[in-house]
This record gives C-alpha cells, structure tokens and sequence, in this order.
C-alpha cells in the first residue's frame, strides 16, 4: 500500500506540477495575444469562417500538441474572440487526437497505413462532430470568462486613458496605450488560470489514482483478446485510464502482442487519449454538462467506429 501511494503521490507530483506551468504559459501568451491582436477586426474574421468552421478548427489541432491543459485556455480565448463553436469544439477534439506528434507516434510504431487511417478518423471525425453540435442548442452551453471587478477596467480603457487632452504623450484617436494591454493581457491570464486550476489539480488526483491503482494486468486481462467486443470495451476503458501517447505505446504493443486486435489498440487510444477523467475535468472549467456529454459521446464514437475499422481491415 504505501508503494502505491508512493506511486501516487510522484505521479501527482508530476502531472500536477507540469500542468500547472502549462496553463500558467498557456493563460499568459493567451492574454497578450486577446490584447494586442484587434478583437474587432480578429472576430469578423473567425465570424467568417461559417460552415467551415469545424474544418478550422480541426486544422488549427493538428500543429499543437495540446494536452488539455493547454488546450482548455486556448479554446476560451478563442471564444473570447468570437470563434464560433464549432472551430471551438472541433479544436477541443484535434488538438489531442489529431496533432503530429499522436500521428508521429504511431506512424514510427505501427507504420504509415495504420497512421494514416488513424488519423483521417480522428481529423474526420472532430471536423463532423464540431460542425453538428456547432449547429445545435449546445453551442450556448460554454462557461466565459469572469474578470470579476476589473472587468470594466478591461473591457473599457479607451474612455479612461486615451483622449486628446489628458496627456501630451496620447494622440486623438489612438489605441490602447503599451501599459494597459499588459495589464488586460495579464487580467485575462490570471482570471484564465484561476478559472482552470482546480479542475487540474482534480485532474492530477485522477491521474495519480489511475497509475497507483489500476494494474496492467487488468488490462491485460479484459483487453488482450481478438473479440471484436473488446473493441467497446476498451474504448470504455480508456477513460479512467489517462493514457499519454508516450506511456500508450509501450502498453499497447505488450497488449497486441498477447492477442490484442488492432481495432481494440487503436480504440483505446482514442478513448484514453481524448476523453480520459483528468481531461473531462479539466475541460469542466469551460464546458457545461450538456456540451461535455457531447464532447464524450464524440470521443466514444469515434473510439468504436474507428476500432470497427482497424478491426476489419488490419
């Protein structure tokens, strides 16, 4: 017992710590571009991306190897800009299925046919599922941002520092002087990083129980047959499971070479990798319960009707 909680406590340790200085960077980079890229100009655009805007954001995923802690305050400062919801939600489920670094992975592990079925599902699959819940109810169902007291200072300096006679230094009609994008920048970090810590600490709690005390032979037990009703089944397993591509792997080439499918392989990775406990935690912090039963409910499909394919074919 105190072995596990000693594996526990490291891996708490270790996910917490690092999550926290992702969302940290994250939250602050976020900020100054909300800053300093004009939001009017920033939100006729992305307005403008309409029916594509699904396709957006799954492209947008597949160069950013986002954990969810990462992509969490990238997606809300992209709501804050006036991103329609399906990019949002499209990004939420490319970035960490879809990214080169997965397709890279399985590319040097399993080869390039496997890689890329693998990813013409999972980019196929975040551009369909974003578009859909993009043109219901559900795209209203997205926690924003609370600035709380500062909120007005943000949102409305131009009426408080510029103007043509309160300082020599202003000219009439300029934008928001160097000083005060910083400090909007910074407000919205800060507002952005309290927002989504305790949901990351939650998370690293989850992770950290799942390392102690879900064994590989459980696993190897449920999962390392050539059923096709394993492929559901590991899907569904993969949630609890927290598995980052690096420690998926090795799991998954022990499994396959016990008897596992590849269909059941490719499920888990799915499942583990885009809707495991820590990350659905995480994700709380900006979704409603509605539109995080969407983002499971697309993370499942795609986990079982890819598995179905990689099960048929390989």
């Amino acid at each position: 017992m105190n072995e596990k909680l000693s594996l526990a406590l490291d891996e708490f340790l270790h996910v917490g710590v690092a999550l926290v200085v992702i969302i940290a960077i994250v939250s602050v980079v976020t900020g100054l571009i909300r800053a300093y890229i004009p939001q009017k100009k920033l939100q006729k655009r992305l307005s403008k991306t309409g029916k594509f805007g699904g396709l957006m954001g799954a492209l947008l995923g597949l160069p950013t190897p986002f954990c969810s802690a990462s992509m969490v305050p990238v997606s809300m400062g992209m709501v804050e800009m006036g991103a329609p919801f399906s990019m949002v939600f499209s990004f939420l489920l490319s970035a960490p299925l879809a990214n080169f670094v997965v397709v890279g992975f399985i590319l040097g592990v399993f080869g390039w046919k496997v890689a890329l079925v693998y990813f013409l599902i999972v980019f196929t699959g975040s551009v369909l599922f974003g578009t859909i819940f993009g043109k219901t109810s559900i795209k209203n169902d997205v926690k924003r941002i609370d600035l709380g007291s500062k909120k007005t200072k943000v949102e409305n300096p131009p009426q408080q520092l510029v103007g043509c006679s309160t300082s020599s230094n202003n000219v009439c009609g300029s934008s928001i002087p160097s000083n005060s994008k910083l400090n909007e920048a910074f407000s919205f970090g800060w507002a952005l990083f309290k927002r989504i810590l305790p949901y990351v600490i939650i998370g690293a709690v989850i992770s950290a129980l799942s390392a102690a005390f879900v064994p590989n032979t459980w696993v190897q037990k449920y999962l390392g047959s050539d059923s096709p009703f394993a492929i559901p089944l590991a899907a569904t397993i993969g949630v609890p499971l927290y598995l980052r591509i690096e420690m998926a792997i090795p799991i998954l080439q022990v499994l396959i070479a016990k008897g596992m499918s590849m269909g059941a392989a490719m499920a888990l990775i799915i499942g583990g990798t885009g809707a495991s406990l820590p990350e659905i935690a995480i994700i709380s912090s900006m979704l409603k319960p509605r539109a995080i039963i969407a983002f499971v409910v697309s993370v499942m499909t795609m986990a079982i009707v890819g598995g179905f394919i990689f099960y048929s074919f390989f």
